[in-house]
Parts: C-alpha cells; structure tokens; sequence
C-alpha cells in the first residue's frame, strides 16, 4: 500500500540515511536523497537482498559445487562411466594442454616474421642504445615484437660479443625485455572476458607481473644508470670464479613440442642477430628456414690485391708479373636436405606467412583456452576442488605461514626451468587464477618464481658458448638473474611492500566494469608509451626530459591527492577534496565507456553480429539482474513507489473473484 503522507513528508534522518546508503543510485548531484525516494526498511525485504548481494566478493575463490550424484550413490555401470568419463577429459585436458602451448610457440614465430627485421634494426642503432631509457623500451619493443624475452636476449648477447654494445648498455635492454615477455599472459587473459569475475581474477593474474616489472624497473634503472651497481656485481661474480663452458640447456619441454611445430614453421633465427650486427647479406635472406641440412666447405681463393701492404700478415702474399697475389678463406654452403614443415615450398614473403600464422595461432590459442577452462570447470568439483585448492592456497600453520610464499616461488622457478618458457608457465595459469583455483596471493609468488627460472635457464644457455664470448653471455644473464632478486627482495618478503597485488586488483575491477579497458591497457603500456618515449630519445635528452619530467610530476600529484583523499581529506583544500571540478571524462571512465557502446552498436547494427552476440549477453545478464529484482518486488506490494499505481498480481485477482 502506497506511504502515509506523514511519513513521506517528515522522514526520520535514520531512515532517510538508510535509504540512501541501500540505494546510492537514488540520490541526486548534491549527494542527498530525494525525498520521493524513501522507502521505509520495515515494509521491504529488498534491503536484505541488496546486502546479500553486496556481500559477495568477487575476488573469493568461488565453489564449484558438483552438481551430479555421490559416488556411494551410483550403481556399477555409472560408477564404470564415471571412471572413463574423467580418463577421457583428462586425456583431453593434457592434449589441449599440449595444442595451447604449441600455440604459443607458433605465435612467437608469428610475431618473429612479422617484426622480426624491425626488430634487428632496433637494435642496430647504437647511439640510442646507450641512453638507459632508450635502451629500456627498445628492450620491450623488441620483445613484444619477437614475444620471445630469449630471442631479444641471444640479440643482445651477439651484438657484445661483437663489440658492438658494451655490457653495461646492455643492462636496461634486459630489464626491458623482462617487461616484454610479460604480454603473453595478459594476452591469454583477455580471451577470458566472456564472464565478468572470471576476467577479474585472470586479468589481475596475469597484470601482477607487468606491475611488479615495472615497478622494478623504476627503482633499479635509475640506481643502475647512477652506480651501475648490476653490472659491478656480476663483473665480480665472472671474475672470481673460473667459469668453464658446458652443456646447452636440457630441451625438456621442446623435446615434446617440436615434432608438431617444427611441421607448420621452422625459422633460421640468426637472420634477426645478423641484421642487429650490421650483416648486408642478411638483409634480404627470409626468416624461413628451406634448408633443414646444410654443409660448409671452406677453400683458399688466390685473388689479386693493390699491393703487398694490403695483404694479410701470415698468408701468403706473392707477385706475378704487374699482379699482387694473396690467398684468402671462402666458405661455400651446399644444401643437402631441403625441410618438411607446410612453408618450405611456398614461394610467400615472410610477412603473409606471418600474418597466417599470427591468426592460425591465436585462433588454436582461443579456442584451447576456451575448451581448457571448460574442462577444468567440470572435473574441479566437489572434495577433488577443496583438495586442489587446499594444496594451492592455504599456508603452513602458525609460524611457519610466512614459508609458503618462499615454496611457491621455488615451485614457479623449477616449473619454468621444466618447460623453459616463463610466458608459457604465466599463460598456463592465468585460467586457473581466473576460474579460481589459484588465488591472485598464490598467483603472485609463482609468477615471481618464474622469473626467477627463466634466468637460470638462460645461465645454462651461457655456459654453452663458446669461449670468446662465454664471460660476456654469462655476465648479461647473470644481471637478468640479479635485477629479478632484487626485484623480488624490494616487493615481495614484508607484506606491506607487495604493491603488485593491490595494483592488479585495482586493475582487475576497472577491466571487469569496462572490458575495452583491458586493449587500451595492452596498447598502452607495450606499444604506444615505449614508442613514444623511443621518438623522444631519438629526439635527443633534452625534449626526453622536457616532455617527461613534467609527466612524472603530475602523476606523483595525482597520486599524492588520491591517497590524502581516501585516508585524510581534512588536510586538502575544499575544491581538492574530490575531482568533480574536472570535465567528467577526465575523472571518470562511464563517459568513455557510452561512447565505446556507441561504436560497438554501430558495428553491430552495421558491421558484424559478433558484436550483436556480447551485446545480447551484456543485456541478458542485466535484465536477468533486473528480473529478479522486480520479482521480489512483485512478490511484495510494499516495496510499489508513492508515483507508481499499486497493481495486484494477476493470480490474486483471479483467486478474489473466484
């Protein structure tokens, strides 16, 4: 029944403080609630629901409750079906687990023929190479590019040992390919948008890495670039012990993989290093590799040179009539056995090979990850899920909890050092953060662990070269090794320091509110942010710190102001104490996001009916929200507004009049 107007015209402060903390969409511009908009907590039960609903926190492990009969339930044939049905999704589960990362070793070769020669020409520039800053973002760049941090690290390998980059230039390369092979795994993550909590927790597991990359960086790049103090260190770690080469990394995971990718694409990747080096010859070689099986036969050649002072000291040098003689090495490659993969005979340039495989690619990508996370929802359930998450995400009991943040790291380093891949071991679990078996705190030291085993798999390679470039190779492992201890000292042992976590799920509830969100992250911070700052560099010092500095200092304000208004806001100015006296769409994403709709309509009205698709799921999932809202509305007459007319369900009408 509709409001005595003595209640709707003296409401009480309590109830009308109630309503509008119940209902903080009822309020007008000023912040107070209008006061039509009062609806009395005795008369509805539409409060308890909104608590309920409030009460669920996204970022809890959800229950993946089994929905099937008990074990001690079923009879002999469905306890026998039961058995061949798990036998058989985990079979699945492993060879989709297999085609994943296949996928993501086609996807490297991808990006390699697309921006391989880019890359190497990146890193021809020298000059640029010795800013710090500089030498940072072509490190990401040329990661990004080759998605691959052990492609852009064998590059910087080969051009010191060449001469042509000092070690301690090649420093913040290094840092900046860590950055880079972080993308794989926010890639992944985005394929995970379809559900919204799913894409929060995956979003926030994959992005803790790029956060704690960067915040690395930004405190050790500029100690670096003051007192170069990796360098110094690993400079006394290479000249302290007699480091003799060794054996190659073991091949453990590529052992498996290779057959399968070997027979869609095999690439000669010492084209990328050769161009870095300055090679002319390497220029117009192809990135795909026709010839599986070659021979080098090495002759003397007599050629005529200028004079005798032009020959070489210990080769012979003669004359013959008016003519200067010397002998000098040719070496003659002899194809003997051409390669089997699908591109050997395709006479294609290697950017549509690229581009075929970059789509071929992230389709199986796409695709096995969907079916992954599918499967893993159906078989983690019931005591097999508390089990699983048990061992994940519970710690050692009082006082030795702080331990198991050390174990799971150490757990992310061996695991990364079997499948030699640190993108590999994030990409694999970013679903499993995302469907909630892993939580983001468990997440985060396994992530940390496999940067740690990504560097000693690159010492190994180290090891293995040859003697003249041995110290050289082993020391710019050996500063990626350090900079992630320091990095890991500096964010991860006192709780308080682990910024990464609390970043990434900032970030994670901005992406599952704006979905968009999560591209304009991806370009951002990998393309668009490290190209410009490689225009400025190349610009020279002075517009790099014209244009920085006074970015820096007003993202330091901006911060500083943002902190002081959540924690002490009595110590700012009035005006400063919230950013409504800014346009709307420069503190707020909702304007941004009516216009990102808008095109997404248009494209779906005109372009596409995929768009169509996410739009009509977007709609069910509110109207489903609204549905049940209205139910229990319709379920209780009182909660009807003093505007609107009170109507009776239909059934109690028909029972009146009968």
């Amino acid at each position: 029944m509709p409001l005595h107007p003595e209640f709707r015209d003296t409401p009480s402060p309590t109830l009308e403080a109630t309503s509008t903390h119940n209902y903080p969409n009822l309020t007008d511009d000023a912040g107070k609630a209008p006061k039509d908009s009062v609806v009395l907590s005795a008369y509805s039960t539409m409060d308890l629901v909104d608590k309920d609903l409030d009460e669920d926190d996204p970022w809890n492990l959800p229950e993946l409750q089994d929905t099937g009969l008990k074990w001690s339930e079923l009879d002999a044939k469905g306890k026998v079906m039961r058995v061949l049905t798990s036998i058989v999704k985990f079979i699945l589960l492993v060879g989709f687990l297999y085609m994943f990362v296949c996928s993501l070793d086609v996807l490297s070769s991808a990006f390699q023929l697309v921006g391989g020669k880019a890359a190497g020409d990146i890193f021809q520039d020298n000059a640029v190479l010795s800013n710090p800053v500089a030498g940072l973002v072509i490190g990401v760049l040329v990661t990004v590019l080759v998605q691959s941090s052990s492609t852009s690290s064998s590059i910087v390998v080969s051009m010191v040992s060449s001469g042509l980059l000092e070690v301690q230039s090649a420093v913040p390369v290094i840092m900046g390919a860590n950055i880079g092979t972080s993308v794989t795994n926010t890639i992944v993550a985005m394929m995970q948008a379809g559900d919204r909590n799913e894409f929060r927790r995956a979003f926030a597991g994959a992005t803790v890495h790029d956060f704690f990359n960067w915040l690395s960086v930004l405190i050790l790049l500029p100690l670096e670039a003051a007192t170069g103090v990796l360098y110094k260190l690993t400079k006394i770690v290479i000249d302290s012990f007699n480091i003799q080469g060794g054996d190659n990394a073991p091949d453990l995971l590529n052992v498996i993989t290779d057959p399968l990718t070997s027979a869609i694409i095999e690439l000669d990747k010492t084209v990328i290093s050769d161009i870095a080096t300055g090679d002319p010859a390497a220029r117009n070689k192809s990135l795909i590799k026709i010839w599986c099986k070659t021979e080098k036969i090495t002759t003397l050649l007599n050629i005529t040179v200028p004079s005798a002072a032009n020959c070489t000291t210990g080769v012979p040098c003669w004359e013959e009539g008016n003519k200067t003689w010397t002998q000098i090495n040719v070496t003659e490659t002899i194809n003997l056995e051409r390669c089997n993969h699908i591109f050997a005979y395709a006479n294609l340039p290697d950017l549509a090979v690229g581009l075929i495989l970059l789509a071929l690619s992230l389709l199986i990508l796409c695709t096995c990850l969907i079916l992954i996370v599918k499967l893993l929802n159906s078989m983690l359930k019931g005591q097999v899920a508390v089990v699983i998450k048990k061992v994940l995400n519970t710690d050692f009991p009082f006082p030795f909890g702080w331990v198991t943040g050390y174990i799971a790291i150490l757990v992310g380093a061996g695991m990364t050092f079997i499948v030699q891949s640190s993108s590999v071991f994030t990409s694999a679990i970013t679903p499993l953060v995302g469907i909630g078996v892993i939580s983001l705190e468990r997440a985060y030291p396994l992530t940390l662990g496999s940067n740690i085993g990504t560097t000693t798999t690159a010492i190994l390679a180290a090891m293995a070269a040859p003697g003249e470039t041995l110290a050289n190779s082993l020391q710019i492992a050996l500063c990626h090794f350090f900079f992630n201890i320091a990095g890991i000292l500096l964010w991860y042992p006192i709780p308080f320091t682990r910024i990464p976590i609390r970043l990434a799920r900032a970030l994670g509830n901005r992406t599952a509110n704006y979905r968009w969100f999560a591209a304009i992250y991806l370009l951002l911070c990998f393309f668009l942010m490290p190209l410009t700052i490689l225009g400025l560099s190349l610009a020279g010092w002075q517009a790099l710190v014209g244009v920085a500095v006074p970015i820096v200092v007003l993202a330091i304000f901006i911060i500083i102001v943002n902190l002081m208004q959540t924690r002490c806001p009595r110590y700012l100015p009035s005006r400063l104490r919230n950013w409504d006296f800014l346009p709307r769409p420069l503190h707020s994403m909702a304007p941004w996001d009516g216009v990102v709709m808008s095109g997404m309509a248009f494209c779906g009205t005109r372009c596409c009916c995929c768009c169509k698709c996410c739009q009509k799921t977007e709609d069910e999932e509110k109207g489903g929200k609204e549905r049940k809202k209205s139910q229990e509305m319709y379920d209780n007459p009182a909660l009807t507004r003093d505007d609107e007319p009170l109507e009776a369900p239909k059934e109690t009408v028909k029972a009146t009049q009968l």
